[in-house]
C-alpha cells in the first residue's frame, strides 16, 4: 500500500492525494459515521487527472473506488483499506449554460442542488430531483441513474442526459459530449455508464437537458379511503391536468403516523386515513393553473376517491407538506432499520405490501414496516424495523421477505437506488441468467482486470 501510495504522489501533487491517516478523518458515508478506511484517496480535478490515476491502478492491478456525494443507500460506494478512492469532489465546474438549445455540461462532482440553482437563474430548470439534493453529485446520479420525485413526468436520470466524458479502466478518456437530442450516429455509448454504478468507468463530466422553469406550481396532501382510490386518482388527475402532473407521492398511514408524532412534523389534517398522497403540478398559468388544479381536486372530492385534502397557498406550507415526505428521520429511531427501494406494477402494489407486512409479522411480531414511495412510477419504498428480535441475519431475513413476493409479480429488486452490496446477491430476482451472463461480458471488456467497484452490481461467478 505504501508503494501506491508513493507512486500516486509522484504522479500527482501531494495535496492531491491523501493517505490512509488523512482519509480515516472521513465518514464512511452520509449514513455511516466510521472513518473511511482506504490505501489513498485522490482528488482529481480533470479527466486527464482520472485517466492518469486509473492507468496507473490498471497497470498495478490496484482496484479503485468511486466516491461523489455518498448518499447511497446500497453500500455502492464501500471500500477497503487496500482500495484507492477516487473522489471528484473537486470537479464541480459548471462550464456552460446553453438558454437556446437548454443544455448544460457540468462537472461529475457538482451537487445537484447548485446544479438547479444555477439553471434557475436562466430560466431553467433541471427537473431530476432528489431528497438528498443538497449532498449528492451528478456523476453519482448518472452512476446509480438515479430518479426521485419527478420521474412520472420527466423520467430518470437516464433520460435527461445528452452525452457524458467517462474514464475508462485503462485510463482511456471517452469523450461524447453530446448536446443533441437527436444523434442516432452508430451506439448510444451514454447509456453504457449510466446505471453502471463506476463499474464500468468513471464519469467526469455531463451534459444534461433543461426545460423551462415552471411559473407555477400546485400542491396538495389528499387523504384516501382505500388503495383502489390510488389508481383511480392518479388516472383522474392525469386525464384533467394532462402532463401538468409532476408528482404522484403515495405514504401509507402508518408512515404519515410515525413521522407525525409528538416532536415529529406537523400533521396538517387527522393522522387515521388508511393512505395519503402528496400530489404536485406544474404550469406556466398560475391563475389558469389553479383553476384546474381545484376543479381536478373537486372532481376527485365528487367521485369519492378524497375524503379530505389540505392545498398548500404559500411556499411554506408547500415546503410543510413536502417534509412529511421527505424527512424522515423519526424512522431512524428504531434500530436496525432496513430501507428497501422496489419496483412494481401498480395493479400490484396493495397485493405486494400486504404480502410483505404478512411475512414480516409471523416473523417479527413487534416489528414494523412503513411503505411509501413514488407510486405513480411503480417505485415503492420499505422501511423495515425487526422490533425486539435479535441475531446476525436479521437483514438476511428481511431481505428474504420483502424480495420473494416480487417474483410473482415480475417486479425489481431497485426501482432508483441501484445494486451496490446490498442487493447484489439477490440480482437474480431481477435479471435472468442470460442478462446477468451479459453484463460480465461487458464488465470483462471495459474492465480486463476487474479493478473498477470491485464486488458491487454483479453476484461472484
Amino acid at each position: 500500500m505504501a508503494d501506491i501510495l508513493t507512486e500516486l504522489r509522484a504522479l500527482l501533487d501531494q495535496d492531491t492525494v491523501l493517505d490512509p491517516e488523512q482519509t480515516a478523518q472521513r465518514a464512511s458515508s452520509y449514513w455511516d459515521p466510521s472513518p473511511m478506511r482506504a490505501a489513498a484517496l485522490v482528488r482529481p480535478r480533470d479527466a486527464a487527472q482520472v485517466g492518469a490515476v486509473l492507468a496507473l491502478c490498471d497497470a498495478r492491478g490496484q482496484t479503485v473506488v468511486t466516491h461523489g456525494g455518498l448518499t447511497g443507500v446500497v453500500d455502492g460506494a464501500r471500500t477497503r483499506p487496500d482500495d484507492v478512492v477516487v473522489s471528484l469532489e473537486r470537479m464541480t465546474a459548471i462550464e456552460e449554460v446553453d438558454p437556446v438549445s437548454r443544455t448544460a455540461t457540468v462537472g461529475a462532482g457538482l451537487t445537484l442542488q447548485r446544479l438547479q440553482e444555477a439553471v434557475a437563474a436562466h430560466g431553467l430548470a433541471y427537473p431530476v430531483d432528489l431528497g438528498a439534493r443538497g449532498s449528492c453529485t451528478i456523476g453519482g446520479n448518472v452512476a446509480t441513474n438515479a430518479g426521485g420525485i419527478n420521474v412520472i413526468r420527466h423520467g430518470m436520470t437516464r433520460d435527461n442526459v445528452l452525452g457524458l466524458e467517462a474514464v475508462l479502466a485503462d485510463g482511456t478518456v471517452i469523450t461524447s459530449l453530446n448536446h443533441m437530442v437527436k444523434n442516432n450516429a452508430g451506439y448510444d455509448l451514454k447509456q453504457l455508464f449510466v446505471g453502471s454504478e463506476g463499474t464500468l468507468g468513471i464519469v467526469t463530466r455531463v451534459v444534461v437537458r433543461l426545460g423551462e422553469a415552471p411559473v407555477s406550481r400546485s400542491t396538495a396532501l389528499a387523504a384516501l379511503p382505500a388503495f383502489a382510490a390510488v389508481p383511480a386518482l392518479l388516472r383522474l388527475l392525469q386525464r384533467r391536468l394532462g402532463g401538468a402532473l409532476a408528482a404522484y407521492e403515495v405514504m401509507w398511514g402508518d408512515y404519515v403516523r410515525a413521522v407525525t408524532e409528538p416532536g415529529g412534523h406537523r400533521a396538517p389534517m387527522s393522522r387515521d386515513h388508511a393512505y395519503y398522497v402528496l400530489v404536485e403540478t406544474e404550469g406556466g398559468d398560475p391563475e389558469a393553473d389553479r383553476v384546474a388544479f381545484l376543479g381536478a381536486m373537486e372532481r376527485a372530492v365528487e367521485e369519492e376517491l378524497v375524503t379530505d385534502a389540505v392545498i398548500a397557498h404559500s411556499e411554506a406550507e408547500r415546503r410543510g407538506l413536502w417534509a412529511i415526505r421527505e424527512e424522515f428521520e423519526a424512522l431512524f429511531q428504531r434500530k436496525p432499520l432496513f430501507l428497501y427501494d422496489v419496483s412494481l406494477p401498480l395493479g400490484a402494489m396493495e397485493w405486494y405490501v400486504e404480502q410483505v407486512e404478512g411475512r414480516l409479522r409471523r416473523r417479527w411480531p413487534d416489528g414494523r414496516c412503513d411503505a411509501m414511495g413514488h407510486v405513480g412510477d411503480g417505485n415503492l419504498h420499505l422501511f423495515v424495523h425487526p422490533g425486539s428480535a435479535t441475531g446476525d441475519d436479521l437483514h438476511e431475513q428481511s431481505d428474504d421477505d420483502v424480495y420473494t413476493p416480487l417474483v410473482a409479480v415480475g417486479g425489481s429488486i431497485s426501482a432508483e437506488h441501484g445494486i451496490g452490496i446490498e442487493k447484489r446477491d439477490h440480482l437474480a430476482i431481477s435479471r435472468s441468467p442470460a442478462e446477468i451472463a451479459l453484463m460480465r461480458r461487458l464488465k470483462a471488456t471495459l474492465d480486463p482486470k476487474g479493478i473498477l467497484n470491485p464486488g458491487k452490481l454483479l453476484p461472484p461467478a
